[in-house]
């Protein structure tokens, strides 16, 4: 059966924004630069860059290694290849270097049982960074947005204060999309970040120079936010593992910009890694007292699940198609689930995924309880100063003289259009009412389910403007309320990271997070760049 025809016309008139926004794509990547083109970073040579987080804490606590041993091996790693994929875009060295030495000499000088030091300490002398729309005290905050080049942050988000407290030690904040509100990180206070395993393909977003900076070694752990993939995008184009909790659990304050009172609870902070084993202390760490909510210490017995799967969203007109790489890459985790786990696989078709990027929409166009409109994105870009007028700032970008980047113009200009009235709106709820039904039922407390990360592996930069409904593959998970994680499945024969996200049941953070420490045993996890 055909659509309605409002429906058809809805269609043609995203493809429409999304052909516009690409002819414009297409004049910047002709313009643009690639210093660093068809490179990757060098390999490690260091063996503590090789070790998890909960590796390096237990050496640390044994006093097996120093504390500024590893600090000095990551700021070396830094120094080498950061120039490269820009991912840190504020060092913190001295004070990072101040902080090793102290954990060192408190070891020295107190015998304490390393029980107890766990307890106290379970992330002690491990390397962090931060995503910049965080709050780290001293640091910069200003979510690649000009007006605020000169933000300082005099205080901790809460995530960032709970790792610190637990024992990390920052070693700067990573770079993001501008107001964290595109999947391609750069903007015109830092710059573009580079993808580690080719520098002319894009990080992804919001959180993409976290995803590089860890992807690269450049660190070991580190802290994301997500609204609509902007921890597993990230996760997914750099090979590593990015983990959005249910929502609720890990405390959000502290960022900019703060998502409006109707979209607070569709955003999600939540850990980002090389290695699946630091996911779970992460996450006990960053929730706090949310931690409650969830069963992380619960024992899993993986071969009882069941697992389900599905190549694509049903065939949106918005979005490409599933690029045959990835389904090769989902197809070899269900038949190893199925030959060797020895668990339940089931292939399913959920019709209404089809709609997700009108359900992330109808996310975004929510009120407040107290019926106020959500904030609009061209007043958040003029960051409580002038008024922008989005129709000039194209004007001045096509003349290099904007401080705004086209996605965000791109989204200012078409913002009304894209919001729904009241009628889409209740139309789109519905929708996503049956869609959570169906998923929550279906996968109970015992099931998880395998989708793409995206559709395609990470596109080269600019390329995302031709494809900018392509999020929803992730988005669709912020708008049920569902926990995922994104696990990478190795390389494709172009040397890019490959990707499955595993979502689960409301609660049910503990199956997600230790399927992906079983899909890491199996299919190697986070592979290095520069071992191609």
């Amino acid at each position: 059966m055909a659509p309605p025809v409002t429906v058809r016309f809805q269609l043609l008139f995203l493809r429409a924004i999304g052909f516009l926004i690409g002819l414009i794509g297409q004049a910047a990547r002709a313009f643009g630069s690639h210093k660093f083109d068809s490179k990757t970073t060098g390999p490690v040579t260091e063996p503590l860059l090789l070790l998890s987080g909960v590796q390096l804490a237990k050496m640390i606590r044994q006093r097996k290694v120093k504390c500024i041993d590893v600090v000095q091996a990551y700021i070396n790693r830094i120094k080498d290849v950061n120039l490269m994929i820009n991912g840190i875009v504020k060092y913190r060295f001295e004070a990072a270097r101040k902080e090793a030495l102290a954990v060192d000499q408190r070891l020295a000088e107190r015998q304490e049982d390393e029980t107890v030091l766990e307890k106290k300490w379970p992330l002690l002398g491990v390397p962090l960074t931060v995503k910049e729309a965080f709050q780290l005290q001293g640091m910069p905050n200003s979510s690649g947005l000009v007006n605020r080049r000169e933000a300082i942050s005099n205080t901790d988000a809460t995530v960032v204060a709970l790792l610190k407290k637990a024992g990390a030690i920052p070693l700067g904040i990573t770079n993001c999309s501008e107001l964290c509100m595109w999947y391609e990180s750069s903007n015109k206070v830092y710059g573009r970040s580079n993808n580690p395993y080719n520098l002319q393909h894009i990080v992804g977003g919001s959180s993409g120079g976290e995803g590089c900076t860890l992807a690269a070694a450049c660190s070991v752990i580190g802290v994301g936010s997500d609204i609509g993939g902007s921890i597993r995008m990230p996760a997914f184009f750099n090979g590593i593992f990015g983990h959005m909790p249910s929502p609720g659990v890990v405390p959000n304050k502290g960022q900019f910009p703060k998502a409006g009172e109707a979209q607070e609870r569709f955003l999600c902070t939540g850990p980002m890694c090389r290695y699946a084993e630091d996911l779970i202390p992460m996450l006990k760490v960053m929730a706090g007292p949310g931690i409650r909510k969830l069963r992380l210490d619960a024992k899993v017995h993986l071969k009882h699940l069941k697992f389900y799967w599905m190549e694509h969203d049903g065939g949106s007109l918005l979005m490409s198609k599933v690029e045959q790489d990835l389904i090769q890459a989902q197809k070899k985790v269900v038949i190893h689930l199925e030959t060797i786990l020895g668990a339940s696989v089931q292939q399913v078709k959920l019709k209404q995924m089809k709609y997700s990027f009108q359900l992330w929409i109808k996310m975004m166009s929510a009120k407040g309880l107290d019926g106020k409109e959500p904030v609009k994105f061209v007043d958040l870009l003029g960051d409580h100063g002038k008024p922008i007028n989005p129709l000039w700032e194209l004007i001045k970008w096509c003349f290099g003289v904007s401080v705004y980047t086209i996605p965000s113009i791109g989204l200012a200009l078409f913002e009304e259009k894209l919001r729904y009235n009241n009628e889409k709106y209740k139309k789109f709820k519905k929708i996503e009412e049956s869609l959570h039904k169906e998923l929550v039922e279906m996968l109970h407390d015992d099931g998880v389910f395998l989708y793409p990360s995206h559709p395609t592996v990470a596109p080269k930069h600019h390329v995302p403007l031709t494809r900018p409904f392509n999020f929803a593959y992730t988005g669709v998970f912020n708008v049920l309320g569902l926990p995922v994680t994104q696990c990478p499945l190795g390389l494709n024969t172009k040397g890019l990271p490959l990707g499955i996200q595993v979502v689960a049941g409301p609660y049910n953070d503990h199956l997600t997070l230790a399927v992906a420490q079983y899909l890491e045993k199996s299919f190697g996890g986070w592979v290095c760049p520069g071992k191609i």
